[in-house]
């Protein structure tokens, strides 16, 4: 069985999107072959303008790291740098030098201004899981991925984290799309996409909770 099998999907520009459904749904397939991490076997994944089937791997490479920003269940930060340096590590990777106004800007965002100097185990889960999302910000995306990026946070951390993602989508136009299994989470984006057996099983806008828990509800009935 195929992981994904004719899903035809689009993100919006300035949208804020969570893919949904049980565990072999593939869910975390779409999410590897929007980001450029895993080719589809046929069809095509397009970036803007730009097809990422057809290009190199040093190419798909470059876009990964100047138009796509990750955010993962583990935040992966290096413990010898700073926030700051976490925060820039993808720029110094390219070669670039990173714009002060810019890092302000990102850093003020997530929330962190005041502790670009401290270092990830001088902070807790939620703020660490905020240093990522400024990490894949820094670069200005065309799309920021999260997979489950709340999984590993306690209710109150989730709900900070969530509520920044939502806001970068609202104040700084960014697109979000984010696998989740929690309905709360979400809840949070402007649509909510059902897979199951590697097939598009249906769509909420403006999803609530209770929506996105009886709609998995029926599909675990079904």
């Amino acid at each position: 069985m195929p992981a994904l099998d004719a899903v035809t999907v689009g993100f919006p520009r300035g949208t804020f999107t969570a893919v949904m459904g049980p565990s072999g749904s593939g869910k975390s397939t779409l999410l590897n072959c929007a980001a450029g991490l895993d080719r589809p076997t046929s069809g095509s994944v397009r970036l803007g303008d730009l097809e990422l089937g057809g290009l190199s791997e040093s190419r798909l490479t470059e876009v990964r790291r100047e138009r796509i920003g990750f955010v993962f269940q583990a935040y992966n930060l290096l413990a010898s740098l700073t926030v700051e340096g976490n925060v820039t590590l993808p720029l110094r990777l390219a070669d670039r030098r990173a714009d002060p106004g810019v890092l302000r800007e990102v850093l003020t965002a997530v929330g962190l201004g005041e502790h670009h100097s401290r270092r990830p185990h001088e902070l807790s889960g939620g703020q660490q899981q905020r240093v990522a999302i400024a990490r894949a910000l820094i670069t200005r995306p065309d799309v920021v991925v999260a997979d489950e990026p709340t999984g590993a946070l306690d209710t109150r951390s989730a709900a900070q984290v969530l509520a920044l993602l939502r806001r970068v989508v609202d104040a700084m136009g960014q697109t979000v799309l984010m696998v989740t299994h929690d309905p709360v989470a979400a809840a949070y984006a402007d649509a909510v996409v059902f897979l199951a057996d590697g097939r598009l099983a249906g769509e909420l806008t403006r999803p609530t909770p209770e929506q996105v828990a009886a709609r998995l509800a029926r599909r675990n009935a079904g």
